[in-house]
C-alpha cells in the first residue's frame, strides 16, 4: 500500500490546478479517497471528529446488505432448477444465481457511477459516495431476468431525476433506488409484475407466483408457510425474499449507529396496527391475514431496513422518525390490501413519505419551539 500511496502522491500534481490533467481532478480524487482515508479536515467552528466518514458509512451499509444479496443469489438458482424439475447441489444453485445477479450489479454501478462522474466533472465537484449504496440496492429490488438495457435506463433516470436535479447526494428528496424501481414499474410493467418475471428462465407450466401475487388473486391455499416466507424460500426480487437475512443487516445497521432503529421499529408497528385493523373489519380473506404475514411477504422488511432509513430522504428529528416510519407501515399495508393495482405497496408508501418527511420535521420543530416559548412565559 505504501508503494501505491507514493505513486499517487507522484502523479497528484498533474490533476491539481495548473496541472496537465486538472480537468480530471474529480475523477482522481474519487479513486484516491476510495483507496485511502482523506486528509481533509475542517478548520472553522466546533466539530466532533471520528473515524467514520461518509465513505465508510456507505461501505457499512453495503456490508449490511450482503447477507440478503448472497441468499438472493442462491434463491435465484434454487427456483430456476426447481422449475425445471432438476435436483442439484447448493453450489450449483448459488453459482447459477451469482452469474445471473452479477451482470445486474455491474450494470448498476457502471452506469450509475458513469453519470455521477460526468456530473462531477462538468461541475468541477468531488464525486459523492452516495451511489455506493444505491448501486447495490437497485439490483436487489428487481427481478433476476430484468433486461440490462432496461435497468441502465432506470439507473440513469434515478441518478439524474432522483438526485442530480436536486443538487446531488444529500439534497435529494426521494430514495434513488426506489426511484429506479418506480420508473421500471410504471414504464415497463410487463417486466416488473406478474407470475413469470420472478423466476429466472422459468420452465413452462411452473407457477412463479409470489406470496403477494397469490394473495392478490385470492389463492390463499397456495401461500407458502410462514417459516418458508421468513427464511426466504419464495420467488421474488433478488434481495427481498429472506426476512432473516434482512434482519441480520438490520442488526449491523443499528449496532453501528448508521440505521435508525426508531424508523425500523415504527414501520413494523404501523404495518402491524393496520393489519390488525384489517382483521377487525375483514370483508375478504386478504383482510383476514395475520398482521405479521405482511412483514414476511414482498419487500416490506427490506424496505423498512434499507429504504425507509435512508438518512437523506427520511425524517431527521427523533419524533419525526417515529411518525414517518409509522405512516410508511400503515400506508404499505393499506395499499397492498385495498388497491389491487399495486400489490407490493411498500415502494409507493416510502416514496410518498419521502415527500412528506420535510413537512413532518417542520411541524415537529414548530411544536418544540411553541413548548419552549410557553416555558419562558410561565417563568416570566
Amino acid at each position: 500500500m505504501k508503494a501505491l500511496r507514493n505513486y499517487l502522491d507522484k502523479i497528484k500534481p498533474q490533476f491539481e490546478k495548473g496541472g496537465k490533467l486538472e480537468k480530471l481532478h474529480s475523477t482522481f480524487d474519487a479513486f484516491e479517497t476510495f483507496l485511502f482515508v482523506p486528509d481533509k479536515v475542517t478548520f472553522k467552528g466546533s466539530h466532533i471528529r471520528d473515524s467514520l466518514d461518509m465513505k465508510r458509512t456507505m461501505i457499512v451499509v453495503v456490508l449490511a446488505v450482503v447477507p440478503a444479496m448472497l441468499f438472493g443469489m442462491w434463491n435465484v438458482g434454487h427456483f430456476h432448477f426447481a422449475s425445471l424439475g432438476e435436483t442439484v447441489g447448493f453450489w450449483d444453485k448459488f453459482f447459477y444465481g451469482f452469474l445471473k445477479v452479477l451482470p445486474i450489479i455491474v450494470v448498476s454501478y457502471a452506469v450509475g457511477l458513469g453519470v455521477e462522474f460526468a456530473f462531477a466533472q462538468s461541475r468541477g465537484h468531488e464525486v459523492n459516495e452516495g451511489y455506493l449504496v444505491s448501486g447495490i440496492l437497485i439490483p436487489l429490488i428487481v427481478p433476476p431476468d430484468i433486461p440490462l438495457w432496461m435497468l441502465a435506463i432506470a439507473v440513469v433516470f434515478a441518478v439524474i431525476i432522483g438526485k442530480e436535479v436536486f443538487g446531488g447526494t444529500g439534497m435529494n428528496i426521494l430514495n434513488p433506488a426506489l426511484t429506479a424501481r418506480a420508473f421500471l414499474f410504471f414504464a415497463y410493467p410487463q417486466d416488473m409484475s406478474g407470475d413469470k418475471v420472478w423466476i429466472s428462465n422459468m420452465a413452462d407450466g411452473y407457477s412463479g407466483a409470489t406470496p403477494l401475487g397469490n394473495a392478490l388473486v385470492g389463492n390463499f391455499s397456495q401461500l407458502p408457510s410462514a417459516s418458508d416466507m421468513f427464511y426466504g424460500f419464495i420467488p421474488g426480487s433478488v434481495g427481498e425474499t429472506s426476512t432473516l437475512a434482512i434482519l441480520i443487516g438490520a442488526v449491523i445497521l443499528v449496532a453501528t449507529g448508521i440505521g435508525s432503529w426508531r424508523i425500523m421499529l415504527s414501520v413494523f408497528a404501523g404495518g402491524y396496527l393496520m393489519g390488525f385493523l384489517m382483521n377487525i373489519f375483514a370483508v375478504n380473506e386478504y383482510m383476514e391475514l395475520p398482521p405479521y404475514y405482511h412483514f414476511i411477504m414482498g419487500g416490506f422488511a427490506f424496505g423498512a431496513v434499507f429504504m425507509a432509513t435512508d438518512p437523506v430522504s427520511a425524517s431527521q428529528t427523533n419524533k419525526g422518525k417515529w411518525i414517518y416510519g409509522f405512516l410508511i407501515g400503515v400506508m404499505a399495508v393499506l395499499i397492498r390490501v385495498l388497491n389491487p393495482a399495486y400489490p407490493e405497496g411498500m415502494m409507493l408508501a416510502i416514496l410518498l413519505l419521502n415527500v412528506f418527511a420535510p413537512l413532518i420535521d417542520h411541524y415537529v420543530v414548530e411544536a418544540n419551539i411553541k413548548k419552549r416559548l410557553k416555558r419562558i412565559k410561565v417563568k416570566a
